[in-house]
């Protein structure tokens, strides 16, 4: 038998590397091509953008113009009011421009149109003082007027003795919100002595 030493048994073994293995080029990540992709993301995030604000933008619009509208309403009311205070100081008389609302504190100032671009009202007068000159009626009684003359603010001065009764607006446009059975700005009436359900007859004063 024999007892000879295994030369393989005592043969030094190379240490282990540990070292991790090198990626392969499948594996690469190839930083030239990242612009690219970048730029891919921007555009489709610049288009989901773009769709949000087309939804977004006429909702936004809608929701000014009711706003707008509320105020239009909000304005009115106050001139009628004003028109109200200023016959009890003043008796069977009514005022011949808006400013004398303020000057008798009946108003706390000229409040514009806010859905006409220039901010001027057309006028609801009693006919009676551009027809026959009258600048007051009895003292105590109540006027509700069948017919009413709508002048532009900027032809008041050609009316004689003007007696304002009331505003309305001066657009033209179509409203979104129905207000008493009227969809135009330019048919929503504002006026003392208005009787619930009962439309007056509109006569519309030309610039000459």
């Amino acid at each position: 038998m024999k007892t000879g030493k295994n030369p393989e048994r005592f043969r030094i073994r190379k240490p282990v590397s540990l070292q991790p293995a090198p990626f392969k080029k499948s594996l690469t990540i190839r930083f030239s091509s990242l612009p690219g992709y970048t730029l891919l993301l921007l555009l489709i995030a610049i288009f989901v953008m773009s769709l949000g604000l087309l939804v977004a933008v006429p909702v936004l619009e809608t929701q000014l113009r009711r706003e707008k509208e509320e105020e239009l309403i909000f304005r009115g009311k106050q001139y009628v009011e004003a028109i109200r205070l200023y016959q009890q100081k003043k008796p069977g008389a009514y005022p011949s421009s808006l400013e004398d609302l303020v000057k008798e504190k009946c108003l706390r100032r000229v409040y514009r149109d806010p859905m006409s671009e220039n901010g001027k009202w057309n006028l609801l007068l009693l006919p009676s003082s551009a027809e026959a000159g009258r600048g007051t009626v009895r003292a105590g009684e109540t006027q509700s007027a069948d017919r009413l003359l709508v002048v532009a603010e900027d032809n008041l001065k050609k009316i004689r003795n003007p007696q304002i009764v009331g505003v309305v607006s001066s657009s033209d446009k179509k409203s979104i919100k129905i207000y008493q059975d009227e969809e135009y700005y330019n048919k929503w009436l504002f006026y003392h002595g208005q009787a619930a359900g009962k439309k007056p007859q509109l006569i519309y004063q030309t610039g000459n």
